[in-house]
């Protein structure tokens, strides 16, 4: 079988990287290692992003529609880019399968009118990938989700890219906070200056989407045992050699209904580093239950007090966490079993 692949990234620009080692298969979602599981894939020809939503999907459907392959199924990772398509296919007019990744809970459109065009739309999926189980359940609350369209995939980290970040006997100390999207800051921060015994390095971007994260550091005090570096340009294999370097990693995010924060959890899960998080319910499994880390109430800074204060006293709970994690990493959430699933979709919607 043969996949059009369509990726929101440079994706020939990633496969090189990865197969240099440079880069974590799993954040291509499987097309690394799809071939061994009977599904070749032809990427598309990426070139960055309009800002203008209608001339991106029109030049994407331009050039899936004339690139000249043939292909079995359009297999994507984001809808975002590909809508044209997807309208083409559920009326009829687009004979290839459309199997996409859903990122967040589909949800009823505001407006009538908004929302017969999304039923529309969502008949010209033929498949869709969730990260957990909630988001499916989520979904279902919409009269336009069918559940036998709906498929929980076990994403997980690349662990052989993970293990050579890993090294023996390496010393661990302090505790980090990466990741871009929608995270929360002020809570952290206001949480560290109160346990002054405990070392956060922070690596965080200028801004991400509409939020401007040097706006919101102006307004922070910032106490001496943080340490904030806004983040230029720095490669993902660069930045796992740092957080290779932590105890513990922290995940503080705003409040979402999707999974913000879950592909710094990934990796943590990859280290064998235990985690304190926002308690973020789209997470595809339970931080506490798992016995990987501590999650917390989202702007809660008094319980981000108390999850510092207890891994500071308790250091062997802490490296149990660790060593939890990475179990957790080979027994289910793994880049193998993530591909395994989604070949095994593929196959079938073709």
């Amino acid at each position: 079988m043969k996949v059009y692949f369509y990726h929101t990234q440079d994706t020939e620009r990633i496969l090189r990287e990865w197969q240099e080692g440079l880069y974590p298969g799993h954040l291509l979602y499987g097309a690394t290692h799809l071939p061994k599981y009977g599904v070749e894939v032809i990427p598309h020809l990426y070139k960055p992003f309009y800002d203008n939503r209608l001339k991106l999907t029109l030049l994407t459907a331009w050039r899936i529609l004339t690139c000249g392959k043939k292909y079995d199924a359009l297999y994507a990772t984001s809808f975002r880019g590909i809508e044209a398509l997807i309208f083409l296919r559920a009326l009829g007019l687009y004979r290839k399968p459309i199997v996409i990744w859903h990122h967040q809970p589909i949800v009823e459109a505001k407006g009538w009118l908004r929302e017969r065009v999304s039923r529309l739309f969502y008949r010209g999926i033929d498949h869709m990938f969730f990260f957990s189980q909630q988001l499916v359940d989520e979904s279902l609350k919409s009269s336009k989700a069918k559940k036998e369209k709906l498929q929980v995939v076990p994403w997980g980290p690349d662990l052989e890219f993970y293990d050579h970040v890993l090294k023996d006997g390496q010393q661990r100390s302090g505790f980090i906070s990466t990741g871009k999207e929608q995270r929360d800051l002020p809570t952290l921060i206001e949480a560290f200056s109160r346990v002054e015994k405990a070392k956060l390095t922070m690596y965080i971007n200028e801004k991400t989407g509409d939020l401007d994260y040097t706006k919101v550091l102006k307004g922070v005090s910032v106490p001496k045992n943080v340490d904030i570096h806004v983040i230029h340009r720095l490669m993902i294999g660069e930045l796992a050699q740092i957080v290779n370097q932590a105890e513990c990693i922290t995940i503080c995010c705003r409040k979402s209904n999707y999974t913000v924060g879950l592909t710094t959890l990934v990796e943590a899960l990859a280290l064998g580093t235990p985690v304190i998080t926002t308690r973020n319910a789209t997470f595809p499994y339970d931080v506490d239950k798992e016995g990987v880390g501590i999650s917390v109430p989202y702007y809660d800074v008094d319980a981000w007090e108390h999850a510092l204060r207890y891994l500071l006293e308790h250091p062997e709970e802490t490296k149990k966490m660790g060593r939890n994690a990475r179990a957790l990493a080979e027994r289910k959430f793994n880049l193998e079993n993530t591909s395994k699933t989604i070949a095994d979709a593929l196959l079938s919607n073709r």
